[in-house]
């Protein structure tokens, strides 16, 4: 997606958020994104986690039949 922006266009992009935002507030937006990012990453990883399990849990979804205990030795 980003692949054609390269080196200088992230720094025409860093120098624009310098003007509009100054520098006072431009480290305080990033924590902010940052953050962002994280609880993304948490929320969509337990979303996955989630799917998991409830895979676990039907067993006509999964391919692997258990084996029942008294045939095992």
């Amino acid at each position: 997606m980003f692949q054609s922006i390269g080196i200088p266009g992230l720094i025409l992009i860093l120098v624009i958020a310098l003007i509009i935002f100054g520098p006072k507030k431009l480290p305080e937006i990033g924590r902010a994104f940052g953050r962002t990012l994280t609880e993304f990453k948490s929320a969509t990883k337990g979303l996955v986690n989630d799917e998991d399990k409830d895979e676990g849990e039907n067993p006509e979804l999964t391919t692997e039949k258990k084996q029942d205990k008294s045939t095992v030795s």
